[in-house]
């Protein structure tokens, strides 16, 4: 390799490196899109607000380790203890990111008031969604690690909104992609995704191995935003050269 196209190399490098730095210094990713912190759809009336997990309270903690256990435990069976406790690891990460869900008891308090005002005049968190911004094949990628809601707030469409959301916090920070991991037989969710959302199963998937004898118990879901992105996530076509 010639010294002027390792030089280019490491450049794109650093620049994506730079960029996902960025991105995951902003303290509120959710602050270009005012008009996402509502919910008021299907008789809910609901919040959104961001969070980090090196700031978690520990209410907030136990209040996430409990929704994990409702939702997940029986998909995962005799595996769950040993996910629980990656999880917990994960959930207080500094790069882990989050959009809480809360319910809003007094329907002027967003109007009215400051974040600080609706904490006091919302119930317990009703969902979340745990995110990052990282790199998957040396491609910069928001990466949902976790969406989770209550059962009384889910199959009113909040669960499409929050993804939707997702996607203008990728698009805003310059994201080439997002990813997320979806078991397999969690059919619910994969019909969610992939028929709804209009998602695809990533070349990084393990059912992409193509090894006769493995069985994989999870996808890597993926939806791309551009040629190269498309390229490496999906092996569809060679990226448009510039």
């Amino acid at each position: 390799m010639d010294l002027k196209k390792r030089r280019k190399i490491l450049e794109k490098k650093k620049t994506i490196h730079d960029l996902i730095k960025r991105a995951s210094s902003i303290d509120d990713p959710l602050s270009p899109f005012d008009s996402f912190r509502r919910y008021r759809r299907n008789d809910l009336s609901l919040y959104l607000e961001s969070g980090r997990g090196d700031r978690l309270s520990s209410s907030v903690k136990q209040y996430i380790r409990n929704l994990l256990k409702t939702n997940m435990e029986g998909f995962y069976g005799s595996d769950w203890p040993i996910q629980a406790k990656v999880k917990r690891k994960e959930m207080s990460s500094a790069d882990a990111h989050y959009i809480f869900v809360r319910e809003l008891r007094f329907g002027k308090a967003y109007e009215t008031s400051t974040r600080r005002a609706c904490m006091e005049e919302c119930n317990q968190i009703a969902g979340f969604v745990h995110y990052r911004f990282t790199l998957e094949e040396e491609i910069p990628v928001l990466y949902v690690y976790e969406i989770q809601l209550e059962s009384w707030v889910q199959g009113k469409g909040l669960g499409e909104f929050l993804m939707q959301l997702i996607e203008l916090i990728a698009s805003k920070n310059r994201m080439s992609a997002i990813v997320l991991t979806v078991l397999t037989f969690n059919a619910f969710a994969m019909t969610f995704y992939m028929s709804k959302l209009g998602y695809r199963i990533s070349s990084i998937s393990p059912s992409k191995a193509n090894l006769p004898t493995f069985s994989a118990k999870y996808e890597i879901l993926c939806k791309t935003f551009d040629s190269e992105a498309k390229f490496v996530l999906e092996n569809d076509e060679e990226p448009t050269k510039n």
